[in-house]
């Protein structure tokens, strides 16, 4: 802030998504901070580039002069690309936790609703879901909407305006938007979070259906593909050896396919259906 506080508040116009991405986000800090941080890293990437990329480019081109000015067009490239790939940081977060609260939101629904069935005003149910559920990217979320009524006196009405404000999930903004029309209406909010949580649990049982049937093909394909694929390969090979008797170049080729091949796919192909799941287990 001290170096490029100034600049950071001049710039600010041109990045004015960056502040809400920030809020969404959930990083506690300003635009004028975050940005100062990408400019200062921005220039420490391209102190570190420049000579790096010259000695670099000089090997390559067998000159001085023209590797230093092809690498110091690259490395203002690059250092720009860096800059707006770190102002872009915050949205992959929001994604991230969008994806999180999505995945958790039928069952705390489910478990909103068993609590709102005891006749607690809103801002009750919200603090005994924040004290004893175990949600991640919901708790908090619903935590500091507690946070908001509890310690800093604002209404459940207001808090949940908020909440709908900063929050990166469309089903739980949804959510919260019907609990906010509801409390405001004098409506039945046990009623409201019951319905809310058999239409998300049936959402979530359609999404494992599906995931069932996309499984099924992945491990076939998979078994086909790559297993029988690599059984065939080593057979097919280990022949081709035995016939014309030169065999350095084909073990080598089976080695690297038993022992590189065969884990990389099988890593690759668990960490594509652990994102694909549901739930994400």
């Amino acid at each position: 802030m001290k170096l490029f506080g100034q600049l950071s508040e001049s710039l600010e116009t041109y990045f004015t998504e960056v502040k809400g991405d920030l809020k969404r986000a959930r990083m506690k800090m300003s635009i004028q901070e975050y940005m100062s941080v990408a400019i200062l890293t921005s220039m420490i990437v391209f102190i570190f580039e420049l000579p790096l990329l010259s000695f670099i480019f000089s090997l390559i081109l067998q000159s001085f002069l023209l590797g230093f000015i092809t690498s110091f067009t690259v490395s203002i490239f690059l250092t720009v690309v860096f800059f707006l790939i770190f102002l872009n940081y915050p949205k992959i977060v929001i994604k991230n936790r969008s994806t999180q609260l999505d995945k958790t939101l039928p069952f705390a629904s489910l478990y909103l609703s068993t609590i709102a069935g005891s006749k607690l005003p809103l801002n009750k149910i919200f603090e005994v879901f924040s004290r004893f559920s175990k949600y991640g990217e919901i708790t908090d979320e619903i935590s500091t909407i507690t946070r908001d009524t509890e310690a800093l006196g604002i209404d459940i009405n207001t808090s949940l305006e908020r909440a709908i404000d900063r929050t990166p999930s469309k089903n739980f903004k949804e959510l919260l938007w019907g609990l906010l029309s509801v409390n405001r209406a004098g409506g039945d909010v046990h009623t409201f979070l019951e319905q809310s949580s058999k239409n998300l649990i049936a959402e979530h049982r359609r999404k494992l259906y599906e995931f069932s049937h996309q499984l099924t093909i992945f491990i076939e394909m998979y078994l086909t593909a790559v297993v029988l694929g690599a059984i065939f390969f080593i057979i097919l090979t280990s022949i081709m050896t035995g016939i014309s008797g030169v065999g350095g170049n084909i073990i080598i080729l089976q080695f690297l396919l038993i022992f590189v091949f065969l884990p990389l796919i099988s890593l690759v192909f668990i960490l594509l259906v652990r994102s694909m799941t549901p739930g994400g287990e």
